[in-house]
């Protein structure tokens, strides 16, 4: 009697704009490779960021014995290494396995050497696995490094846009910066200001600024109202 192989597949992309479509094919990949799908587990999110939701649910729902399978080692990581390896120590204290089809097997040395006892068995598992968690650091050291690699790009590209004059900032939010203001002139306090525009404290503080510092008045008192801003961050 074979046993049925579970799997449990994880596809994760880093930004909102981006989409799952080419990852949802490892699902019928698995499928013909004779795995159970016992859960699809989806999110948007950096692959920096060890508390990701779905992950976390998908290591809650392993069993012994199960499969964890990603279309690339790097869809469940790019931390550094050993943060990376104490992620994937949590996976295999559940006594589950890791797959990247095609690439990686992690925590599988029963399946290739077989479970019964024999001499060979004996002498080569112990090398087997040195050469599996070898293997294993490798990519996790590699995944975290192209992630770097990207990141240091990225922000090359962002400095020469803007010394270039390409790349101007957000625009300003105009509706919130007059609404700012007017909450201001009424006495309306940073914190409550924030509260109720929901934006955030500084937001506020740095529109205030940039009013006081771009307008006169010859009405003074109407603009002391904004000498608080120095002297306190939360209104």
């Amino acid at each position: 009697m074979v046993n049925t192989k579970i799997a449990r597949i994880y596809l994760r992309v880093s930004t909102q704009q981006q989409n799952l479509e080419r990852q949802r094919q490892i699902v019928d990949e698995a499928k013909r490779n004779g795995f159970y799908i016992a859960g699809i587990y989806e999110e948007k999110a950096s692959g920096v960021n060890a508390n990701r939701p779905e992950l976390n649910r998908l290591i809650d729902d392993l069993q012994d014995g199960d499969w964890v399978i990603a279309e690339r080692l790097d869809r469940i990581t790019r931390l550094p290494p050993r943060e990376a390896e104490l992620l994937i120590q949590r996976i295999t204290e559940k006594g589950a396995k890791l797959h990247v089809p095609d690439v990686f097997s992690f925590g599988n040395l029963d399946e290739m050497m077989g479970d019964a006892d024999s001499l060979t068995k004996y002498l080569t598992e112990p090398l087997m696995e040195a050469l599996q968690k070898m293997f294993l650091r490798m990519a996790l050291s590699i995944s975290h490094e192209d992630w770097k690699t990207r990141r240091e790009r990225a922000n090359q590209g962002i400095a020469r846009e803007k010394k270039e004059g390409r790349m101007k900032g957000r625009p300003a939010n105009k509706q919130l910066h007059n609404d700012i203001i007017r909450l201001t002139l009424n006495g309306v306090s940073i914190t409550a200001i924030a509260s109720i525009l929901k934006c955030s404290t500084s937001t506020v503080s740095n529109v205030r600024r940039h009013h006081r510092a771009h307008h006169k008045s010859s009405d003074k008192d109407q603009f002391d109202i904004f000498r608080g801003d120095n002297s306190s961050k939360g209104g």
